[in-house]
């Protein structure tokens, strides 16, 4: 997927959480107060608040404020595809959660991979929605620069469990200097506050302030002291809108799920149409070899002992069909690191994935047993009646949908690739033994330790 359609997707998935609510209470205050809107304003409002469309102005918004409009179009890229960089690949991560409803956000080492400039304008643009949208952003960052660090609001100062500073960020430096260190004038307040190691009290003996001390004095603090009283007054929750806390743990109704995850799934099968066009491709090729073995002219039917041949091509049939559904097994493993993170992040329930992922296969399924049959089925010679034409294919139909579920099962629960295939082999093999098919030893030659092979087989 493009960069551009994994945010669509993602906004999609998250909803709009109370943005209707807040448009319809907006729009009615406005009219009693006899206001008129801003257009541009307005417009951006409504668009905001119109859940399940397929593009929306918050996509173009968070492609431009995170630098990403000039990759919008090109693929997320992966091992075998060319596609955007590390860093951009992080803004992508970042943008997936700005798009949606969160009025609360938790943000950990969102500056790795990105340079200085790129880092400013992603925190001046968070500022923005925290201050115009009152929302509540915690970032933590590593030695931020100093243009990044004066963007914030409030600072947390965390060392070994405890809580050294909360508040202002414009009396940090006032309490550490009432502790005894004063920030030097070339030294960034940011590092200074990492490796706190200067003692401006020239008329006392430099001495070790612990942690806990640290900790002791910001509640004797006028911030810390300031704090305690705001805690100590109860919330009214009478005074709380209904639309403060949300009641659904999706951004979105199921059905509303299932059709976006549809519309993902049936995309990505566009974009991997090679794969479905090679496995049809690679079963006519193989219809063709099984019509040259299995000629219905050289396969007589006026004896019992006939039968082993019809069985032999009915077998060679279901193992090819079984075999088509082995892809399925890397494509699972391909996509649980996204389906994953998407689980935990609340985008769709997980059974919706599972739903649509069975839907999309079953025109995949009858394609390719319909491919099979119509090939083979009455080149090999079996009963010319149509009944027996179609039970053929509903059970084709069945074998491939058993691999195909068999295969994602193996995928989903194995999780590594080597392991999976290997595994996936393994069971194939008891398939093959405990089938049903078995050689006679007397139809085998008795050169070469043929005996025990036929047992075997």
């Amino acid at each position: 997927m493009t960069v551009r359609e994994t945010l669509d997707f993602s906004r999609r998935c998250l909803g709009i959480g109370a943005r209707y609510d807040m448009l319809a209470e907006l729009a009615a205050r406005e009219r009693e107060a006899g206001i008129k809107p801003d257009p541009e304003i307005d417009a951006y409002m409504k668009a905001t608040a119109v859940q399940g469309q397929e593009t929306n102005i918050v996509t173009d918004l968070t492609l431009k404020v995170l630098g990403l409009d000039i990759c919008a179009d090109m693929p997320i890229g992966d091992e075998m595809i060319r596609g955007i960089s590390g860093g951009q690949k992080k803004r992508v991560t970042t943008g997936e959660m700005l798009t949606g409803p969160a009025r609360a956000l938790f943000m950990d080492e969102i500056s790795t991979g990105l340079d200085s400039s790129s880092t400013f304008e992603i925190v001046k643009y968070i500022r923005q929605l925290v201050h115009v949208m009152n929302e509540t952003v915690m970032i933590s960052l590593l030695q931020p620069p100093p243009e990044t660090y004066n963007l914030f609001d409030d600072i947390i100062l965390l060392s070994e469990g405890y809580i050294v500073y909360h508040g202002p960020r414009d009396n940090i430096l006032e309490f550490f200097e009432a502790a005894g260190f004063r920030c030097p004038e070339r030294k960034g307040v940011a590092d200074f506050l990492q490796e706190v190691q200067y003692w401006y009290l020239e008329q006392q003996q430099y001495r070790h302030v612990s942690v806990p001390e640290f900790a002791q004095r910001f509640k004797s603090f006028h911030v810390g002291q300031q704090m305690v009283k705001e805690l100590q007054i109860p919330f009214d929750k009478s005074k709380t809108h209904p639309a403060a806390l949300t009641t659904n743990k999706y951004g979105q109704s199921s059905w509303e799920s299932i059709k976006t995850v549809l519309s993902r799934e049936q995309l990505l099968m566009k974009r991997n149409s090679f794969i479905y066009i090679f496995k049809v491709t690679q079963l006519i090729i193989l219809g063709l070899m099984a019509m040259t073995v299995f000629l219905r002219t050289k396969m007589p039917y006026g004896h019992i002992s006939d039968g082993g041949k019809f069985f032999g091509a009915l077998t060679f049939s279901l193992i090819t069909v079984l075999f088509n559904g082995f892809a399925e097994l890397q494509l699972t493993i391909k996509m649980l690191p996204t389906f994953y993170k998407q689980r935990d992040f609340l985008f769709f329930p997980p059974w919706t994935f599972a739903l649509v992922t069975i839907i999309l296969r079953i025109p995949v399924s009858l394609m390719e047993s319909a491919v099979w049959v119509v090939l083979t089925y009455y080149v090999m010679g079996f009963a010319p009646a149509p009944r027996r034409f179609f039970r053929q294919l509903l059970a084709f139909f069945g074998t491939h949908q058993m691999a195909m579920a068999l295969f994602r099962f193996l995928g989903a629960v194995l999780k590594s690739m080597v392991v999976a295939n290997t595994f996936g082999m393994f069971v194939i093999l008891l398939i093959f033994i405990f089938g049903g098919f078995v050689i006679p030893r007397e139809v085998t030659s008795d050169h070469g330790g043929s005996g025990l092979t036929g047992h075997l087989l």
